[in-house]
C-alpha cells in the first residue's frame, strides 16, 4: 500500500502545481473582471453599510431620543460585531472555502439591515447593528484573498486595488442617498428606507451564487483537484485564442498542499509578518476611520462652516482619494507595495506635522488650515487603503491567507472603536485640535518605522513563492 500510494501522491502533486504553473500563464481577462465585479458590488454595500448609521445617526437618535452616549455606543456596536466577525469567520474560513464565506458574509449583512428596518428603540438597533457588523467584518478580507488567488502575480496588484475602489465609491454613495433622503423625507421614513437600500447584499448573493468561482488555489489544496480543473479551463477559455499565455519570469514554485494550522501565524516563519500586518491595519485605520469621523465636526465647531459645506469638504478629500487610488493602481505592480505604502506613511504623518506646526504658531483655527492638514492626513492613508488589503493577502500562503488576512482586519474594528473614544476625550478635556494631530502623528511615526524595517516588497511575485 505505501509503494502504491507514493506514485499516487505524486500524481497529486505534479497536477497540482500544474494548475497552479496554469493559473500564472494567463493574462487578465473577462474572468477576472466578473470576479472582481461581484466581489467588488459586496464590497460596495459593505462600506455602504458601514457609514450609513453615521450619516443618519442624528435623525436615528431624534427617532429613538437617544443622547450622546447612546449614539455613541449604537456606533461601537457595529465595530465590535466586526471585530468579532473577522475572527470567527477567519477561523472558519479555510475549511469552508473563500465562496461559501463570501456568500455568507452577505447573507449576514443583508438580512440585518433589513431587521435594522424593524427596530423599535436604540437597544434593538444596536442588537441588529451588533450582529450585521458579523458579516461586514468578513466581507472584505475574503473577498480580497480570492480576488489575489486568481489573478497572476504580474497583475495582481492593479485588479485588487482597483476592486478596492468600490469602498469610497460606497462612502460616497451612502452620504449622497442620505442627503438625498433627509431632504426629501421624514427623518425616521428617511434612515429606514437607507438601511433598506443597504439590503443590496442579498441581491449581490443571489447573483454570486451563479456567476462566483471558487478560488482554484484554495480547491488546489483541498484536494478537489476536477473542480479547479474546470476554474482553471474557464480562465483560459477566457483569455481567447488570440490572448498569448505568457510563460512565468522564474520556475513556478509548488501548490500549497500543507494542513491549515491557525497558530502558524505566530510560528517563527510569520511571527514578524503577522505583527507587522497588525500594525499596518491598526495605524492605518486608527488615522483614516478616526479623521473621517472627526474632521467635519471640526470644520463646523473651530472653522465655523455650516454642516452642508462641511460635508462637502469631506467629500471633496474622498474624490480627490478615488482618483489617487486609480493613479496607485496603475504603479502598484511596477514600484511596488512596500514603496507606496511607505509613501502613504509619509505623505499622511506630513498632514499630521502640518497640523502641529498650524497648532503652535496659533493657524489652527480657521476651516482652510483645518482643512489642509487633515486634507493631506486622509489621503495618504485613504490610498493605503486598498493597498493594505491587497498587500496583506499576499503574506500568507493558500492554506491560512483568508484566516491571516481576517485576523488581521480585526484591527480596523478595534482602531474604529478606540480612535473616536481616544480623539473625543482629547477634545472634551480642552486640550485642542492640535493634540489631535500629535496623537495621529505618533501613531503613524510607529506605523512608518515598522513598515519600513519589517515589510516585504511583494511585487509581480507568484504567491507560492512568497510562502515559507
Amino acid at each position: 500500500m505505501t509503494t502504491a500510494g507514493r506514485p499516487a501522491a505524486a500524481d497529486t502533486g505534479r497536477r497540482a502545481d500544474d494548475l497552479i504553473a496554469r493559473m500564472e500563464r494567463v493574462p487578465v481577462s473577462s474572468f477576472h473582471w466578473r470576479v472582481a465585479g461581484i466581489l467588488g458590488s459586496g464590497t460596495f454595500f459593505d462600506a455602504f453599510d458601514i457609514v450609513s448609521i453615521g450619516v443618519v445617526l442624528t435623525a436615528v437618535s431624534a427617532t429613538f431620543h437617544l443622547n450622546s452616549g447612546q449614539a455613541g455606543w449604537l456606533i461601537s456596536a457595529g465595530f465590535l460585531g466586526q471585530a468579532i466577525g473577522a475572527i470567527g469567520f477567519g477561523l472558519v474560513s479555510e475549511k469552508w472555502g473563500r465562496r461559501r464565506v463570501f456568500l455568507t458574509a452577505l447573507a449576514v449583512i443583508g438580512v440585518f439591515s433589513v431587521l435594522s428596518v424593524l427596530s423599535w428603540g436604540g437597544l434593538s438597533l444596536g442588537a441588529a447593528r451588533f450582529l450585521q457588523g458579523i458579516g461586514l467584518g468578513a466581507e472584505v478580507p475574503v473577498a480580497s484573498a480570492l480576488l489575489g488567488e486568481v489573478v497572476r502575480g504580474r497583475s495582481r496588484g492593479r485588479v485588487t486595488v482597483l476592486y478596492k475602489l468600490a469602498s469610497p465609491l460606497g462612502n460616497l454613495a451612502t452620504s449622497l442617498v442620505a442627503a438625498a433622503l433627509l431632504a426629501a423625507l421624514a427623518p425616521a421614513t428617511a434612515w429606514r428606507l437607507l438601511f433598506i437600500i443597504g439590503a443590496g447584499p442579498l441581491l449581490v448573493a443571489g447573483a454570486a451564487w451563479f456567476l462566483l468561482p471558487e478560488s482554484p488555489r484554495y480547491l488546489v489544496r483541498r484536494g478537489r483537484l476536477d473542480e479547479a480543473e474546470v476554474v482553471v479551463a474557464q480562465m483560459e477559455r477566457a483569455a481567447g485564442p488570440d490572448a498569448t499565455p505568457e510563460p512565468p519570469t522564474a520556475e513556478p514554485a509548488p501548490a500549497d498542499l500543507a494542513r491549515t494550522r491557525l497558530a502558524e501565524l505566530f510560528a517563527p516563519g510569520y511571527l514578524r509578518r503577522t505583527l507587522m500586518a497588525w500594525i499596518l491595519w491598526a495605524a492605518t485605520y486608527f488615522t483614516l476611520l478616526g479623521a473621517t469621523t472627526w474632521l467635519p465636526s471640526q470644520y463646523v465647531r473651530v472653522g465655523h462652516v455650516s454642516a452642508s459645506r462641511a460635508s462637502l469638504l469631506a467629500g471633496s478629500v474622498t474624490v480627490a482619494a478615488i482618483v489617487l487610488i486609480v493613479l496607485a493602481a496603475t504603479a502598484v505592480d511596477r514600484v511596488g507595495r512596500q514603496w507606496l505604502l511607505v509613501a502613504g506613511y509619509a505623505v499622511s504623518l506630513l498632514g499630521a506635522v502640518l497640523g502641529v506646526v498650524f497648532w503652535l504658531t496659533g493657524n489652527l483655527h480657521s476651516w482652510l488650515t483645518l482643512y489642509l492638514s487633515g486634507a493631506v492626513l486622509l489621503l495618504g492613508v485613504s490610498v493605503m487603503d486598498p493597498l493594505v488589503y491587497a498587500y496583506t493577502t499576499e503574506l500568507y500562503p493558500t492554506r491560512m491567507r483568508s484566516w491571516g488576512t481576517m485576523s488581521s482586519s480585526a484591527w480596523r474594528a478595534v482602531a474604529a472603536v478606540v480612535a473616536p473614544i481616544l480623539i473625543g476625550q482629547i477634545l472634551q478635556s480642552g486640550l485642542g485640535v492640535g493634540v489631535v494631530f500629535v496623537l495621529f502623528g505618533g501613531v503613524l511615526v510607529v506605523g512608518l518605522v515598522v513598515q519600513s524595517i519589517w515589510g516585504i516588497e511583494t511585487k509581480q511575485a507568484q504567491l507560492e513563492r512568497l510562502s515559507r
